[in-house]
C-alpha cells in the first residue's frame, strides 16, 4: 500500500486493508470446507438450467446428469448380478455452455458425502498435505466433483490421474467438467480423447458428455480492461469505503512477492472478508512462475466474486504473447476472461 501515500481510510462499515499484511493459516478442516461449489453456483440445480433448443445436446445432458446422480438398481430378484453405476461423468463443451452449473446441481443432487472443487483446489491440497494424507482426506467422500480438469500440465495431470485411479478403486464417484479456453472454436472446444487418454485406466467407466452452445452471457473472449487512473484512486476507495466495503490495495510485484511465500490452498483464506481488490502499478510479468500464480489468484477471486481493477496497466494486459501462445495458454485464457468479468464489476 506505500503507493498511496497518505491514504488511509476506515469507517465503521468499511476499510482499507492490504493482502500483504495477511499471513492466511487455516485448519485442515477449514481447507476442507472449501470443497463446496463456489458462490455463484449455490443455487445451480438442474431445474434452474435452461437448456437452448437450438443445442439439444444440452437437455440431453441434464438427463445423462441426473441419471448418473440415481443409477438404475437392481432390475429384478434373479438378475444375475447388480448394474454397476458408472464411476464418473465428465461434460465435455464449450466455453460458458453452463458445464459448471450442471457440475454443481449434481453436488447438490447428491446426497452422500461429497465434495466440489476446481482442478487447481485438488492439485493444492496435495501439495499442501502430500499425495498419501490427501488420498486418506479425500476417501470420506462419495462423490468428487472437479471443475475444469486441466490437460496442459503433465505433471498436475498424472498426479490427478492417479488420484481417481486410487480413489475410484475404493468405490468413489467423479463428476468432471473440461478446461476450455475462450477461443476456442469448432473440435478445439472439445477434450474427451485427450481427457480419455490420460486417464487410461478409468476411461471405459466413463460416461462423456458433450456440450454445445455459445456463451451464454455472451462475454468477449479477448476484451481488453481500463486500468484507474492514479487522480482517481483516491475518490475510487472513498467512494467504496463509504459504501461499506472492504477494499484491498495491493502493489503489484509486491503482492506476486506475497503469493509465492502463500501456498495456492490458502489463496481463499487470503482473500475472506474482501469485497474488491486494487492492485497498483500493474505491468506485463516476465516471471511465468509469477504469472502462474496470478492465474491462481485470479482463480480464487473468481470463485469468490471479488471485483478486481488496476492502476498502471489493465490486468487483462499482464499476459505476454509469449505465455499467450505457450504450452499454459489455456490458463492465460480463461484468466482474461476471469478478470474482464471482475473488472466490469469493479
Amino acid at each position: 500500500m506505500s503507493t498511496l501515500g497518505a491514504v488511509s481510510l476506515s469507517t465503521k462499515t468499511g476499510s482499507i486493508c492490504s493482502l500483504v499484511e495477511i499471513q492466511p493459516n487455516p485448519s485442515l478442516d477449514e481447507v476442507l470446507s472449501q470443497l463446496v461449489p463456489p458462490r455463484e453456483f449455490t443455487k445451480a440445480r438442474f431445474d434452474n438450467y435452461l437448456p437452448s433448443q437450438e443445442f439439444p445436446s444440452q437437455a440431453q445432458a441434464v438427463a445423462q446428469s441426473k441419471h448418473f446422480i440415481n443409477p438404475p438398481g437392481i432390475r429384478g430378484v434373479f438378475s444375475r448380478s447388480k448394474p454397476q453405476p458408472i464411476a464418473g461423468i465428465y461434460l465435455d463443451g464449450g466455453f460458458g455452455v453452463g458445464k459448471t452449473h450442471l457440475l454443481a446441481a449434481i453436488w447438490h443432487s447428491f446426497k452422500g458425502q461429497k465434495a466440489f472443487g476446481s482442478f487447481l483446489a485438488y492439485t493444492s491440497l496435495i501439495g499442501l498435505l502430500g499425495f498419501a494424507d490427501a488420498l486418506k482426506q479425500l476417501s470420506n467422500y462419495e462423490l468428487l466433483c472437479i471443475d475444469e480438469f486441466e490437460l496442459d500440465d503433465p505433471g498436475d495431470t498424472m498426479l490427478m490421474s492417479r488420484l481417481l485411479s486410487e480413489l475410484g478403486s475404493r468405490g468413489i464417484r467423479f463428476a468432471a467438467t473440461s478446461n476450455t479456453p475462450p477461443n476456442a472454436l469448432g473440435q478445439g472446444r472439445f477434450a474427451a480423447k485427450d481427457f480419455a487418454r490420460e486417464i487410461s485406466a478409468m476411461a471405459d467407466r466413463f460416461e462423456i458428455v458433450s456440450v454445445d452452445g455459445e456463451d451464454y452471457r455472451h462475454r468477449p473472449i479477448d476484451g481488453h480492461t481500463k486500468p484507474i487512473d492514479e487522480s482517481q484512486l483516491e475518490a475510487t476507495l472513498k467512494f467504496k469505503v463509504a459504501e461499506g466495503k472492504k477494499v484491498a490495495v495491493d502493489e503489484f510485484d509486491e503482492l506476486l512477492s506475497h503469493l509465492a511465500k502463500v501456498h495456492p490452498s490458502k489463496f481463499l483464506k487470503l482473500i475472506e472478508g474482501v469485497d474488491a481488490l486494487v492492485l497498483t502499478n500493474a505491468h506485463v510479468l516476465t516471471d511465468q512462475s509469477a504469472a502462474l500464480r496470478f492465474v491462481s489468484l485470479v482463480d480464487r477471486l473468481y470463485e469468490s466474486q471479488v471485483p478486481l481493477s488496476s492502476t498502471g496497466i489493465g490486468l487483462t494486459e499482464v499476459f505476454s504473447t509469449e505465455y499467450l501462445s505457450g504450452g499454459y495458454k489455456k490458463k492465460y485464457l480463461r484468466a482474461i476472461s476471469r478478470i474482464g468479468s471482475l473488472t466490469s464489476s469493479f
